[in-house]
């Protein structure tokens, strides 16, 4: 098995940086997820997974001035706007330039507030119910709000299962096969399953058929020389998956299809039940670098 591809992301939402090589540490790759935007409005930490309000996030992209390094402060970045100007994160006006884009106020942080929380909506997908994409129980005790059109909006808390510090979602690594990607496509093949919609840090090959991570939570494994990382849970997936990026339509059958064919029974008990997933979480238990080709075991 090799390691096919690299990805970190700068500012969380925004598209991010494919690598040849990348450093991790206990916080997962270094410089991943260093930035957000906090809604000023709400407190809540801006997030494409409500994409009625941050849909146009998946429209930016980011990249560091300089290569973060293992217990620094992240560098600058550099972010390019929808209509391809650029602005710095050390600009004395990004604030201004970013609420003017998005038409909210919101501040690019790079520290999580205390008891900082983002938001995902629970799409409606023709021919499921919600309960195809998470535990029914789940989604009504964390519901926050409702979409006009109805559907639930529930809050979490950033990186519930990471070490503080970063605005992941769950966990500090993410990790999909081509395997699982390849099973996708063979069961939808009008569907566009580009890796680029499931965000992960690292694409495993030459891996054996299927949706294989399923049986990795509770194993080790080996990335190249020194990294060490320990399986945690399978990735839920959510309406992020199915939203429009450049070179990428939107397409929810995308979701839809992860829903009908793998929905997993998780055993971890803050979000034990059967969630729609491909790809699965992990934790650094050993950093160091690796890159494109490094064999893992």
């Amino acid at each position: 098995m090799t390691i096919a591809a690299l990805y970190r992301y700068p500012v969380k939402s925004m598209l991010g940086q494919s690598l040849t090589r990348a450093v991790f540490d206990e916080r997962g790759v270094v410089g991943d997820r260093a930035y957000a935007l906090l809604d000023v409005e709400s407190g809540i930490v801006a997030s494409a997974k409500v994409p009625k309000r941050w849909a146009k996030l998946l429209e930016f992209s980011a990249a560091f001035t300089d290569e973060p390094v293992r217990d620094g402060a992240a560098p600058p970045v550099v972010i390019t706007f929808p209509d391809g100007s650029t602005h710095r994160s050390d600009d004395p006006d990004i604030d201004q330039a970013l609420s003017d884009e998005l038409g909210r106020e919101v501040q690019l942080i790079t520290t999580p507030p205390d008891g900082a929380g983002f938001e995902e909506l629970w799409v409606t997908l023709d021919g499921l119910d919600r309960s195809s994409l998470g535990p029914e129980e789940i989604i009504e005790a964390t519901t926050s709000r409702q979409e006009d059109t109805g559907e639930a909006i529930s809050r979490f808390d950033v990186a519930a299962f990471a070490p503080p510090g970063r605005f992941y979602d769950l966990a500090a690594l993410h990790v999909v096969t081509e395997s699982t990607l390849d099973r996708l496509r063979e069961l939808a093949p009008d569907s566009d399953f580009d890796v680029r919609r499931y965000r992960p840090n690292v694409v495993l090959a030459d891996t054996e058929p299927g949706f294989v991570e399923n049986d990795w939570p509770g194993r080790e494994m080996a990335f190249g020389d020194d990294v060490r990382v320990s399986f945690t849970f399978q990735t839920m997936r959510c309406v992020m998956t199915t939203m429009a990026q450049p070179g990428l339509p939107g397409d929810r059958n995308t979701l839809r299809t992860v829903a009908k064919n793998n929905r997993v029974d998780i055993t971890k008990p803050e979000v034990a039940g059967k969630w729609a997933c491909a790809g699965v979480y992990a934790d650094v238990s050993a950093g160091g670098e690796v890159a494109i080709g490094d064999t893992h075991a």
